[in-house]
């Protein structure tokens, strides 16, 4: 019995380390899928010249799953069901830090209100700044997103060594 309890403190230990790690990979991906509909938007706009609605319903499910439903959101605003705040655009997203949350507010509240050109050059102003973001967001991923789950194995290890 108390093997099997020291191997789930091991796996609990682990796990948590998991969890951890989830959070960084969830970032990295947000972010890349976030430059990939900036990117999209650029040559939309300048040459099909689709309308947004379109282009957010065009997106490949990797990408819409990676953006956890802001595209929804921003969605139900075009839509009229919803008004467009901080508050509806992120609802159920908790892994963003404020500042982040206000470049990508700032970023769906520009789309579609100025002329093809103002609105290239604000589509390649936030791309640079999400592409800062995202290199920002792989490099912690590579860092803590592998270390959480060595320090949650090495933690649940330490664990059993104290308790034996």
């Amino acid at each position: 019995m108390k093997y099997v309890f020291l191997i789930f403190i091991v796996f609990l230990c682990t796990l948590i380390g998991y969890i951890f790690s989830k959070k960084y990979k969830i970032r990295a991906n947000f972010f890349q899928s976030l430059l990939y509909l900036c990117q999209k938007f650029d040559i939309e706009i300048n040459y099909s010249r689709e309308r947004l609605k379109n282009i957010f319903l065009n997106l490949d499910e990797k990408n819409k799953s990676a953006l956890k439903g802001i595209d929804n959101n921003y969605i139900a605003f075009i839509d009229k069901e919803a008004p467009l705040d901080k508050e509806n655009l992120f609802k159920g997203v908790n892994f963003l830090k404020d500042n982040e949350k206000d470049l990508i507010f700032t970023f769906f509240k520009s789309l579609g209100r100025s002329d093809v050109d103002s609105q290239s050059k604000e589509l390649k102003n936030f791309q640079s700044r999400f592409e800062e973001l995202a290199g920002k967001t792989n490099a912690e991923n590579k860092k803590y997103g592998s270390l959480s789950i060595k320090l949650g194995l090495i933690c649940g290890l330490m664990l059993v060594v104290i308790f034996i």
